[in-house]
């Protein structure tokens, strides 16, 4: 007969994988090194820690963007996740820190009113290509994408958010275990809250928001109701086969603000586009980040999602990357993982040397511009990208890149678009109740 201290014994014995749901294949050894979809940089440090960061594409053209700026006095967190193409997406992350790296040096300081000025300033910007380009090319005004941003900046964490991208924060709670704790609104119709709030402000249109299958979309076409561009669904000018009759702006380009002043027992938070979280619930990700090592852990979470995928279908993980990009795009979105450390230790310290820029699929770095006190001199002024597209030498896709083909839309203003279509996937994770 077994005891209960033999049952006990056993139960902490058995392999992790059973509690932070990893397939037993794995048995907590981290692959993923020869996926050719599969981009990351394992560990790098920033302001107050160090942090992983992973992507990987299911679309033709990759159409998520990934980005830390880990300056000496603080650190900078964007993930942006295109729709209807990489257009404004691939526009915000080239443009959202910039502007808030001017407005920050402006104020002399980090707050939420630098944070929703730098938001407008990049809407701004898309749509002023959206007004110029539209008459050539009808499609850039239904390309948008939701914009996730997290800034550490005197042991204050800010975050801000547009569409259903999200932040979760690991902390210790009682009696020493790990929670999650989520950071974000997910503007996302799929939540009642959400539903209910667009319906009261359009209470004469019956079509504001429906099903399309399985999936409930702002006037058929869009899941999220606010992101940056998607200007057919903001200005009649750019409706015209899309909404019509136009009853008004139905998404919006005003993020949702936060701050949070780090405590003790705050221990890391997660970045990350939809596709994570369609997959695994805010606990399970948190769980494996507290369970593993730093390193490597946000391509740890990027393949536990996968094996979530792949499970859903009756594959192998190793099966579903046999799949190329494109036809994977029936299993699952491109994703994007941050997990930034936080080391109390450090939040007093500035770097000693500037951090380096780090984009999602590029290998090539910079130092980074994150400098709000003291600028540091770099080689390269970052001003304005010009219309003649000559500075793209941070976006431009690379060999080691696996966004698809080459751009072939004609240059605008401060990065160069492109017209590949996207489609959004139903979310298959258990739904969260959020305040709205």
């Amino acid at each position: 007969m077994v005891s209960w201290l033999d049952r006990t014994v056993a139960a902490f014995c058995r392999p992790l994988g059973r509690y932070v749901g990893l397939s037993s294949s794995e048995d907590g050894v981290l692959g993923g090194e020869d996926y050719p979809l599969l981009w990351h940089r394992d560990l790098e440090k920033h302001s107050c820690g160090e942090f992983s960061f992973a992507m990987v594409q299911s679309n033709e053209v990759c159409e998520d963007y990934g980005h830390v700026e880990p300056g000496r006095e603080g650190t900078f967190v964007g993930v942006y996740d295109g729709h209807g193409g990489l257009d404004a997406s691939r526009f915000a992350c080239d443009n959202l820190s910039r502007h808030l790296i001017t407005l920050a040096r402006e104020k002399e300081t980090i707050d939420e009113e630098v944070l929703n000025n730098a938001f407008a300033a990049t809407e701004d910007g898309f749509l002023s290509i959206v007004e110029r380009e539209f008459h050539d090319d009808p499609t850039i005004a239904t390309t948008g994408c939701c914009c996730l941003v997290g800034v550490i900046w005197r042991r204050t964490l800010y975050v801000a958010n547009l569409g259903d991208s999200r932040a979760v924060l690991g902390h210790i709670g009682r009696f020493n275990r790990i929670v999650a704790k989520q950071l974000t609104n997910d503007h996302n119709v799929r939540i009642k809250e959400v539903k209910d709030e667009l319906r009261a402000l359009y209470p004469d249109d019956p079509d504001i928001v429906g099903r399309v299958g399985r999936t409930w979309r702002v006037k058929g076409i869009i899941q999220v109701t606010r992101a940056i561009g998607d200007a057919s669904l903001k200005k009649p000018e750019f409706a015209h086969g899309v909404m019509e009759p136009f009853m008004g702006p139905v998404v919006r380009a005003d993020p949702s603000v936060s701050s949070r002043k780090l405590q003790p027992c705050d221990r890391f938070v997660i970045f990350a586009s939809d596709g994570l979280w369609d997959l695994l619930s805010n606990e399970k990700a948190v769980r494996i980040v507290h369970a593993y090592p730093r390193q490597g852990i946000a391509r740890r979470l990027v393949l536990s999602a996968l094996n979530v995928a792949a499970r859903a279908r009756k594959l192998k993980c190793d099966d579903l990357m046999n799949y190329d990009k494109g036809v994977r795009r029936a299993f699952h979105d491109d994703i994007t993982v941050i997990v930034i450390f936080i080391d109390h230790e450090k939040l007093n310290d500035e770097l000693t040397v500037p951090g380096m820029s780090v984009r999602g699929f590029v290998d090539t770095h910079r130092p980074s511009d994150f400098n709000i006190e003291h600028e540091v001199a770099t080689e390269t002024e970052h001003t304005e990208i010009e219309a003649t597209g000559t500075e793209r030498s941070e976006t431009e896709p690379t060999e080691t890149e696996t966004t698809g083909s080459e751009p072939t839309r004609t240059e605008r203003s401060e990065t160069e678009l492109t017209d590949t279509e996207a489609t959004e996937t139903e979310p298959t994770k258990t739904e969260l109740t959020v305040t709205v």
